[in-house]
């Protein structure tokens, strides 16, 4: 190869590196943005109560997939760590459900916030069998956790004990 043409691969890679660059750039700024915009919407999410009663439904290990606005599974929620996906194991007591994250703060969703337990085949771009829980924020805003259980034979009994009161 001779000079010119590396000159020219050289220049060509460097202004390729800098177009993937803007564009990760640009995909950040826009997540930022939208956390930013729904932390206004979302609130401060409800506090893990002191004392938990027996839990109703034993643990479920899992992986929590995200969170989304009410009714707009693809509205996936970037405020604080709800965006970010992990394992997780997800409990039911008389008080609540308690989504524990690993890496991430723990979920408290209280009984009478719970609106719905079902299963859905989709959310937050997410597809395989979820395991959805609509509740609402101290806020007023709705919001769709979505949970898929490693053994998807349990969700049986989050949907038939898992309604709301």
């Amino acid at each position: 190869m001779n000079t010119a043409t590396a000159i020219g691969a050289y220049i060509f890679a460097f202004l390729v590196v800098v177009v993937i660059g803007f564009l990760i750039g640009r995909m950040l700024r826009g997540w930022r943005h939208r956390a930013d915009r729904q932390l206004a919407l979302l609130g401060e999410l409800p506090a893990i109560p002191d004392l938990l009663s027996s839990a109703i439904i034993a643990p479920t290990r899992g992986l929590y997939v995200g969170s989304t606005l009410a009714g707009a599974w693809l509205e996936r929620i970037a405020a604080g760590d709800l965006g970010f996906r992990t394992k997780a194991v997800l409990t039911r007591y008389p008080e609540g459900i308690l989504l524990e994250r690993s890496g991430a703060t723990p979920i408290w969703m209280p009984q009478d916030a719970i609106t719905a337990v079902r299963t859905e085949r989709a959310l937050a771009g997410k597809v395989a069998g979820i395991l959805a829980i609509r509740w609402r924020l101290p806020s007023g805003t709705e919001i769709d956790t979505g949970f898929r259980g490693d053994d998807r034979s349990d969700y049986a009994r989050w949907t038939t004990t898992g309604e709301a009161a």
